[in-house]
């Protein structure tokens, strides 16, 4: 094994121009790393446009173009995997992304990188949330076919034959739900961003996982530095009802929002009948509220030195990315 955290060590990072990629960027540059940024478009920066990167092209459906992103590194970070939406093509959608994760692995042998982190999905362990549920931990996996879900399906499908790679230090990280500046596509941190212009008037019971992206970063390069080959690390934060999460954009604010309380039982039946239309199609952590539940990070606190910031700081910070008083 290559001897890893040395100042000067290259990584190759996939997905870059992301939110989780770009935030691993710059921790690498703080660390003193060699940064290879790989993008598929030439004009895109992501939020890492200010960074002293190597910027390289590359494409998830080309593994050459993979192998020269990755020529030369020390550790690649696959944080660019597949994002899958349509719950009506679930086979398709698993074919694939099989075949995405395979050719990044191929590609990591052919240029030579045996240590490869990929960052994988909380969705992995997830189950059906039951009243009094105790925090998931890396030994949970997720039953195939329970959610009705492409994207569930899909990280499953990836992870396992991500694990399956014994010839490669494998390491996986399942992030929880990433918060935080940085966020340039952004699909949780919508959350904040319209809790903080007033456009949420709803909420329901339900318990979401809150972690700022910096921490993320910071655990994935410790995963490069000492996480155990073969091995799921959850980087999570702050098990918070949805309600609370919504009253923290409130007193970050200093404001006092009045919102109305569906029941879960009112939220399970617009998931069913938008799902019947053929032509609707709810946001997909919606449309799998059920799995959402508390989850332990306490492996990767051990393992890693992981750590999570006060929920307060990440708010404030998402609002100030959003440009929103």
């Amino acid at each position: 094994m290559v001897p890893l955290g040395r100042a000067g060590m290259r990584c190759c990072i996939l997905g870059a121009t992301g939110f989780i990629g770009g935030q691993i960027a710059r921790a690498a540059v703080e660390r003193g790393w060699r940064v290879r940024a790989a993008r598929r478009d030439p004009a895109r920066t992501g939020a890492i446009g200010d960074l002293p990167v190597e910027w390289a092209w590359a494409d998830l459906r080309e593994r050459d173009s993979l192998a020269a992103a990755m020529q030369g590194c020390d550790v690649v970070f696959h944080a660019a995997a597949a994002y899958p939406q349509d719950f009506r093509h679930i086979a398709r959608a698993v074919a694939e992304a099989r075949a995405e994760i395979m050719r990044v692995l191929d590609a990591a042998r052919a240029a030579g990188v045996r240590r490869v982190i990929y960052t994988s999905s909380l969705t992995t362990l997830a189950r059906r949330f039951t009243p009094g549920i105790q925090p998931l931990d890396e030994r949970s996996f997720y039953a195939p076919g329970e959610a009705n879900s492409a994207y569930y399906e899909a990280k499953l499908a990836m992870e396992q034959i991500a694990l399956d790679a014994r010839d490669l230090e494998v390491i996986i990280t399942l992030p929880t739900a990433v918060f935080g500046p940085g966020d340039v596509k952004p699909t949780t941190g919508l959350v904040i961003r319209e809790a903080g212009r007033g456009r949420i008037p709803l909420y329901f019971d339900a318990v979401i996982n809150c972690v700022d992206g910096r921490d993320v970063a910071a655990s994935h390069l410790a995963a490069a530095e000492r996480g155990r080959a073969g091995e799921r690390y959850i980087l999570g934060g702050h098990n918070l009802s949805l309600r609370e999460l919504l009253e923290t954009v409130d007193r970050c604010q200093g404001v006092r929002r009045r919102r109305l309380r569906l029941s879960r039982r009112a939220v399970r039946a617009l998931v069913h009948w938008a799902d019947a239309l053929p032509f609707v199609s709810l946001p997909e952590n919606l449309r799998t509220f059920e799995f959402w539940g508390p989850v332990s990070s306490q492996k990767a606190m051990q393992e890693l030195g992981h750590t999570a910031r006060p929920f307060d700081e990440t708010v404030r910070d998402t609002l100030a990315w959003f440009a929103i008083n």
